[in-house]
């Protein structure tokens, strides 16, 4: 049988399927209790701190593109 036939039935669930229901439910509780903790950006903070990391992402490619572009002009007048 299933869960839910037991429970149509009238059948109480077990202490174990108890105990699952009552540890998701804590989960719960304390996961939203831990995300009030949260301190979030600002939208000007955000902003700042994206643009950083998209500057940050164009230098670092264009290092390793041109670091590329070098060992390909090394390997073509070697070989």
């Amino acid at each position: 049988m299933t869960k839910e036939e037991d429970l149509k039935k009238g059948k109480k669930p077990s202490q174990e399927e108890a105990a699952e229901t009552g540890k998701a439910g804590k989960f719960i509780k304390n996961t939203q209790a831990e995300l009030e903790k949260v301190v979030w950006p600002s939208r000007q903070q955000l902003f700042s701190e994206s643009a950083a990391v998209l500057l940050m992402v164009v230098a670092a490619s264009s290092l390793v593109y041109l670091v590329d572009g070098l060992f390909r002009w090394v390997a073509n007048q070697l070989f």
